[in-house]
């Protein structure tokens, strides 16, 4: 794909949504990084509406460590893998208690030595909470990258650093959530609304879905 292409791209989704922000609720570095943690192979909307009671008694590493595993339970068993993120999620409250004194730490490296924590989640909490120009390849992005022809790869490491390489400056910040939303609700896996899709002229998916009703 050409830069010119490229940059019209990202111009045409920031028109669109110029201050994107995520679709989990949190209000602290903590609440968030939890939320990434819970929303592996769940959506946000049952990531929230676990969170919302849980925050309201365990907001802090301390609160959540006195929980315990069993206890944690109780408030996410709604979500996929609960017993395993449980028991992530204790640890990485220990952690954040005996190595950061209860603060979530601002690197990569520190952040995925936590339980539960890989890469992709530590790339959402250095964007969100920090503000870092991070892209955190999540389904949504590997597939609009590799649809498009923004950022073709065959695993999710080879996507992020070709769209870190590529995508111009002043647009890295946000492209991980213009990439999220738009594979989330416009470039969706079956049948991506193409008739909907404000940056189809300049996406390189060969076999366009047509409007219903004009196939």
């Amino acid at each position: 794909m050409s830069p010119a292409r490229r940059s019209a791209i990202f111009e045409t989704l920031r028109r669109a949504n110029p201050e994107p922000r995520s679709e989990l609720e949190f209000g602290t570095a903590f609440e968030l990084l939890v939320s990434v943690v819970l929303s592996a192979q769940a959506t946000d909307r049952s990531v929230n509406q676990a969170t919302a009671a849980l925050f309201r008694i365990a907001n802090t590493p301390a609160k959540m460590l006195a929980l315990g595993e069993e206890g944690l339970i109780e408030h996410i068993r709604t979500i996929g893998l609960f017993r395993t993120k449980a028991r992530n999620l204790i640890g990485l409250c220990r952690a954040l208690l005996q190595r950061h004194g209860g603060q979530v730490p601002r690197t990569r490296e520190e952040l995925q030595a936590l339980p539960g924590v890989g890469r992709k989640t530590a790339n959402v909490v250095l964007n969100v909470a920090f503000g870092e120009p991070t892209i955190a390849v999540d389904t949504h992005i590997f597939r609009v990258a590799n649809r498009t022809g923004l950022a073709p790869g065959k695993n999710v490491e080879e996507v992020e650093q070709l769209l870190l390489q590529t995508v111009p400056a002043q647009f890295r910040q946000h492209a991980h959530h213009w990439l999220i939303l738009h594979g989330r609700y416009i470039c969706i896996a079956r049948r991506p609304k193409c008739w909907e899709c404000a940056i189809a002229k300049w996406c390189e998916f060969g076999d366009k879905t047509p409007a219903p009703g004009q196939a």
